[in-house]
């Protein structure tokens, strides 16, 4: 127990205000019967989640904020969620299960503050059967990762339930994007809000139209009575969400920006409740409703904007993979989000499986890792199911599509936890800063203005408080930054770069040094000329050596596959793809290597002109029979390019190939000092590391396979493909082949998009200032000022979504419609 004792001097700072709260949620409690010590509850629930809680070592829970807790409900039936463990129900709300381990999401709306996240990513404390569990607050989900042969999926919801997020389950919109509960409640407070703003309005004309003494005394009590009773709806429900964000942050010691809006509502209410009451006054309900409609359409405008954003960002062009998909035995790449249920798909050693599929002929390994964290691939058989997020490990299998995949699942595996980078961020700073101070300034400047006021005239007192406190915003600052970052990421995306999130283009912006990767990333595909030095290959021997590359994704084992004229494909045992060295096999009872000549044994001794191929050795039954000379052809606009490049940063090159183009490579980077040879991934990923030691800022540009680690351990990591089935999970970014030439525009876009959200972020302020002067002066009403509000937002996304824009048009990334 020493987790209560340790609790109890932290409880007797609170104890003067809040002598009959509960401990666990705040809530008020009628009387002193439910209680652990000094420690009262309003419920059983509640107790019993703290007695959780502290029998796991937890407590550390109430340390993060103040009663942050939910009550539970306490009519929890234990058969309640028994209809989660039908098979036919569990299949469409896991989104993994293979072996003990399976993996589900779920949403829960009882989500608030930064102690629900702590809490419900502590699961794993509190019960060992489960693994991991993650937290996505903007969503109000939480990915959790658990034992099924010991955790039923029922028990998993009566755990999140007790401890008071219970799951809202919804099996008719698993999968799919509905119009929330909220959202339909926000439209029906817009309606009502309108509604009573208009009728206020009607009744408010003759007092507006009429000069003193000419609207009888009735009609002026009876329309301002009216006009109270239209108003209090307003008051109690259509403002609500003010007052509980409001309560919300008081209770944790926090004053955000709904504490000031709160407090202009209550007192433009209250006076003017007062004036009708009293009969000394017409009031400002037009004022108050407009204010309340207005504030709103507001809240309903970024939330559309925020949806469009994440709407955009999961479901359509962020997640750039490329399946092949087979129709009668032709093979043909197309993006995912063309596949449909019931193709047929070939996956390839390293490549991600991307939909569920069932396995159609021969064994498989796959690897989950990129799923549920293990890394020991799973042994599959002919009509087996596999998850989608597998990678083959192996030979090529083939598939059938049983479930359309979904872009939203597969960006989430691309964002997990695993594979993100510690960053900070100076531009989520500066906003965290200057939120911090807005509000304490916002209320200091209305209250001094509307003392100054008092004095002078009360009506005007109110109006001034009323109105600093409702022009004043920083939506428009928080709004600038996801709206230039995501317009950035479209831009990129139609140019075939593709980020994994917005912090990437801040980082992208930043960087000081590039290390690049030759073969597959400099080099290009499909237009090589390719001949093998050596003894001549029997029809046989081609037709394994085909086979045996074929299964891999490296760029040279591809150009080997392409160049050989052999159709029949024959069966490999025990494939095996080494990184930096080749490919091994057995095949009709030969063991075949493809490789490198160091991997092999082999050093070559070839002309001038050999020298500048690169050589590929094949040995069969461990016998050197030759090698395959390919000469590397050059991805267009590269001199350009580097030329740029160079001029602003410092540029490595690091290649496991031989020195042999050390000069024409040397012109291209500067110096033979840049260029490093004979390096493998673990080398690369040294010197990687070494540069950023050094306090560089390093975006490593490789091809994604053989320099997994090197872009994992950089600030930014691109991976260069032509085919983008080959998807490296530890790449911030991926960068179609064809368009490497537009690398320096991007990196400039970059730059460019972090100046317009530093100027978004001027306008901002300088909005406020002007505001807030205006209203202080008593010029500025608070209908005006709610109209001001939203439509500052409205303005400042309208010039950092153009400005961005206007920037790519410049630099040569987006065309921009006439007459924009």
């Amino acid at each position: 127990m020493i987790e209560f004792d340790r609790l109890q001097k932290s409880k007797l700072t609170r104890e003067k205000d809040s002598v009959l709260s509960c401990f666990h949620c705040g809530d008020i409690c009628t009387d002193q019967s439910t209680s652990i010590g000094d420690k009262l509850f309003c419920c059983q629930g509640c107790k019993t989640v703290f007695e959780i809680l502290n029998v796991n070592e937890l407590c550390d829970y109430y340390d993060i904020e103040s009663a942050p807790g939910i009550t539970p409900k306490t009519d929890l039936i234990a058969d309640r969620f028994a209809y989660l463990d039908d098979e036919s129900v569990r299949e469409q709300i896991v989104e993994f299960s293979e072996g003990n381990t399976e993996k589900v999401t779920l949403h829960s709306p009882a989500m608030h503050c930064a102690s629900c996240i702590w809490l419900l990513e502590k699961l794993h404390d509190m019960d060992q059967r489960i693994f991991r569990s993650v937290v996505n607050f903007p969503r109000k989900e939480v990915s959790i990762t658990y034992n099924r042969k010991e955790m039923a999926l029922s028990e998993l919801a009566v755990l999140l339930s007790s401890l008071g997020y219970e799951p809202l389950i919804n099996l008719d919109t698993v999968g799919k994007r509905k119009q929330s509960s909220a959202e339909k409640k926000l439209y029906l407070k817009i309606g009502l809000a309108g509604f009573a703003f208009g009728n206020v309005m009607i009744l408010s004309f003759p007092e507006y139209l009429s000069r003193v003494g000419e609207v009888d005394p009735l009609f002026k009590t009876v329309f301002g009575y009216l006009s109270l009773l239209f108003s209090l709806p307003v008051l109690v429900y259509a403002s609500k969400d003010y007052y509980r964000s409001a309560w919300a942050g008081l209770r944790t010691k926090t004053i955000n920006i709904d504490v000031p809006i709160t407090l202009g509502i209550g007192v433009l209410f209250i006076r003017s409740a007062w004036e009708i009451l009293t009969q000394s006054g017409a009031g400002y309900l037009d004022s108050f409703t407009g204010l309340v409609f207005f504030l709103l359409i507001g809240r309903l405008f970024q939330q559309k904007t925020y949806e469009r954003l994440s709407f955009e960002r999961d479901y359509k062009s962020f997640f750039p993979l490329s399946v092949t998909r087979k129709v009668s035995n032709t093979e043909a790449v197309i993006p995912v989000s063309k596949l449909k249920r019931g193709d047929r798909i070939v996956v390839r050693n390293q490549e991600l499986i991307p939909a569920d599929s069932v396995l159609v002929k021969t064994g498989a390994l796959v690897d989950y890792s990129f799923v549920s964290g293990e890394s020991d691939p799973v042994k599959k058989e002919a009509g087996d199911f596999i998850y989608a997020g597998g990678r083959q490990v192996g030979t090529t299998i083939e598939l059938e599509v049983i479930k359309e995949p979904s872009q939203s699942y597969l960006t989430q595996l691309w964002n997990s936890a695993v594979f993100n980078k510690p960053r900070f961020s100076k531009l989520n700073n500066l906003v965290n800063q200057f939120s911090q101070y807005f509000t304490f300034g916002v209320l200091a400047i209305a209250i001094f203005a509307s003392l100054f006021w008092l004095q002078i005239d009360t009506t005007t007192a109110i109006k001034v408080f009323t109105a600093v406190l409702i022009v004043a915003c920083p939506c428009a600052l928080a709004l600038s930054s996801p709206f230039a970052l995501g317009t950035a990421l479209r831009i990129f995306g139609d140019k075939g770069f593709y980020l994994k999130n917005t912090e990437t283009v801040e980082a992208l912006a930043k960087i000081d040094t590039i290390i690049m990767d030759k073969t597959g990333t400099l080099t290009e595909a499909g237009h090589d000329s390719i001949e093998f030095s050596g003894a001549i290959l029997s029809e046989e021997e081609q037709q394994m050596v085909k086979s045996l590359v074929q299964h891999s994704t490296h760029p040279l084992s591809q150009k080997i596959y392409r160049a050989l004229a052999a159709v029949t494909s024959i069966p490999v045992n025990d494939f095996k793809e080494i990184s930096g060295k080749g490919v091994q096999g057995v095949i009709h009872g030969h063991k075949l290597k493809v490789g490198s000549g160091f991997w092999l044994g082999q050093t070559h001794s070839g002309t001038n002109i050999e020298d500048l191929k690169t050589w590929v050795y094949l040995s069969i039954d461990d016998k050197i029979r030759g090698s395959f000379l390919i000469s590397n052809v050059y991805r267009k606009g590269l001199r350009p390019m580097l030329s740029k490049l160079l001029e602003q940063f410092k540029m490595y090159l690091l290649s496991g190939d031989t020195p042999r183009e050390k000069a024409m490579l040397a012109s291209l980077f500067g110096s033979e000092e840049s260029l490093h040879f004979h390096q493998t991934p673990e080398n690369k990923l040294d010197f990687v590391s070494r540069v950023r030691k050094t306090g560089a800022h390093v975006m490593m540009v490789g091809d994604g396979l053989n320099d997994a680690g090197a872009l994992r351990a950089s600030e930014v990591g691109v991976a260069v493909t032509d085919d983008v089935a080959v998807f490296s999970p530890a790449s911030d970014a991926i960068l179609t082949g064809k368009n490497l030439y537009l690398l320096e525009s991007f990196i400039k876009m970059s730059k460019a998009t972090m100046s317009v959200i530093v100027v978004s972020f001027i306008i901002s302020i300088i909005y406020n200032v002007v505001g807030i002067s205006f209203a202080v002066t008593g010029k500025l009403s608070p209908l005006v000022s709610a109209i001001l509000m939203p439509a500052s937002s409205i303005s400042v996304l309208i010039f950092t979504t153009f400005s961005t824009r206007l920037r790519a048009h410049q630099i040569g990334l987006y065309k921009m419609k006439k007459g924009y």
